[in-house]
């Protein structure tokens, strides 16, 4: 029994350290959840009157995709941090943003576009491509309010 405590005891102590990993990696991994940043989202909701004063729409954006065979007409919801970063994105609006919405358009396939899951990277590709331009205040959400996609 002598000769074996030192085996048991490393064994021991090899299953606690695995188990304190396992451990690390499933809270590690819940950190970043949809739900954790759902709930981020939701320590911050704006009445609806404050929501239309940051928020800027542009419509009827029509642009082929990458596959020039079909087209697609857009409209979207910009929603800002602030009303001076609302001003800001209004100036800027009809040139450089809606450029940057065909650019990135242009470089999409049709079938990047179909699904909720598509529309969403769409707008967080918009999102970021659009806060590195803006002069001030920064977009915290894009919405896609129309979307239609049509062989030519």
């Amino acid at each position: 029994m002598k000769k074996m405590a030192p085996w048991i005891i490393t064994i021991l102590l090899a299953l606690i350290l695995v188990v304190m990993a396992a451990y690390l990696v499933m809270t590690m991994n819940n950190k970043n959840t949809p739900a954790a940043e759902t709930h981020k989202v939701e320590e911050k909701k704006l009445s609806a009157d404050e929501r239309v004063e940051v928020t800027s729409t542009m419509e009827q954006v029509k642009t082929n995709l990458s596959d020039p065979n079909y087209v697609v007409i857009m409209d979207f919801a910009f929603q800002l941090n602030d009303a001076a970063a609302k001003e800001a994105f209004d100036k800027i609006m009809n040139f450089n943003v809606k450029s940057i919405i065909i650019k990135t358009l242009a470089d999409t396939k049709p079938t990047d576009l179909t699904g909720a899951k598509g529309k969403d990277q769409l707008a967080n590709k918009l999102k970021n491509l659009i806060n590195q331009t803006l002069p001030e205040g920064n977009i915290v959400q894009i919405d896609i309010t129309n979307f239609i996609m049509s062989p030519i």
